[in-house]
């Protein structure tokens, strides 16, 4: 099955109506093809709860998540998409909906996190209004009239999400943005604070954000230390090259995915396999009190750096303290990282 036109589902009577309507209503709006198929038009009409046998006056914005919308669609229009199309959504439908002030995200904490499992949108209010206009003689002069006010709000809701971005400097005077929330306010902390005491004059080569994986990324720099990743490399969240020992240093939030465990100590350790400069594992805590929580999951021979105490490193095992080693640590019986 594909997704672009109505006539791709099985649907008839009120169902495939309220389909065609809301297409309309997006087309009329100035969305492209893509963002007028069928996914669309049923994110759409989940944002409203535009039920099969609803008035447009009746169209409403209730708070809603990517997994409620799936959900909504399927209880309401009887389709149903699996849950790896989450993704596809937020970023082919949701997104544009956001950029052109058709919804808003998080509207009551626009600095929300980007992971937090409250991450909501909303049809914008204006937007609301003209949509509860569709089909009586007041839609042609009401959308004239949005149409013409919208880019004032493109430009309101941009300058919202903007101020709840964190700012980072990076080498060369330039600065990048990050998602909001505590993730991005570690990696801040690694590139500010970590990086000028341990690595000093080192350059920043990557930098994941969790609202778009490649935040920063100096591609060519890690193609020139022989390593290559694809656009499906789990990498870590920052790399740094230390070029006056010609290392790569590679650091983990625990944020993100977790500390450096034996399993990612692995996964890194082919990813990055390839390079021509030694590998330096890190795993970064906001706090001590979250070290104590993971300490026993984290790899020997890597290092463990905390920003609430940023002078210090704590080292785990291994002869080297702060350097990369020429093999990966021998493992036990079970698995695991031997001392």
């Amino acid at each position: 099955m594909t997704d672009s036109t109505i006539t791709d589902i099985d649907i008839s009577g009120n169902h495939g109506k309220k389909l065609a309507e809301a297409q309309h209503i997006l087309e009329s709006l100035g969305f492209p093809a893509g963002q007028r198929n069928v996914r669309s038009a049923l994110t759409l009409l989940a944002l409203l709860d535009m039920q099969p046998n609803h008035d447009w006056a009746a169209a409403s914005n209730p708070p809603m998540g990517i997994t409620p919308i799936l959900q909504w669609a399927e209880k309401h229009y009887a389709v149903r998409y699996a849950p790896n199309t989450r993704e596809t959504i937020r970023k082919d439908t949701m997104h544009h909906f956001v950029e052109a002030a058709l919804a808003i995200a998080n509207p009551d904490q626009p600095n929300r996190p980007t992971n937090s499992p409250k991450w909501h949108y909303r049809i914008e209010p204006a937007a609301l209004a003209l949509i509860r206009t569709f089909g009586t003689n007041a839609w042609p002069s009401q959308l004239a009239r949005y149409l013409t006010e919208r880019v004032g709000l493109q430009t309101r809701y941009a300058d919202i999400r903007n101020m709840a971005r964190i700012p980072v400097q990076i080498p060369g005077g330039k600065e990048i943005t990050l998602s909001p929330g505590n993730h991005s306010a570690l990696i801040k902390a690694i590139i500010d604070e970590f990086a000028p005491r341990f690595l000093p004059g080192s350059h920043l080569i990557y930098v994941g954000d969790t609202g778009d994986k490649w935040g920063f990324f100096d591609e060519q720099r890690l193609h020139d230390l022989g390593v290559v990743i694809d656009a499906h490399g789990k990498m870590p969240d920052v790399i740094f090259y230390y070029e006056a020992k010609h290392w790569l240093v590679l650091v983990e939030s625990l944020t993100s995915r977790g500390p450096v465990d034996g399993k990612r100590h692995d996964e890194l350790a082919r990813l990055f396999g390839k390079s021509t400069a030694g590998i330096v594992y890190v795993t970064a805590f906001p706090t001590r009190k979250g070290l104590a929580r993971y300490v026993t999951q984290i790899s020997w021979a890597t290092e463990v750096w905390v920003a609430e105490a940023a002078d210090h490193l704590i080292h785990f095992d291994g002869e080297r303290f702060l350097g990369p080693y020429p093999t990966t640590p021998k493992k036990d019986t079970n698995g695991e990282p031997s001392a």
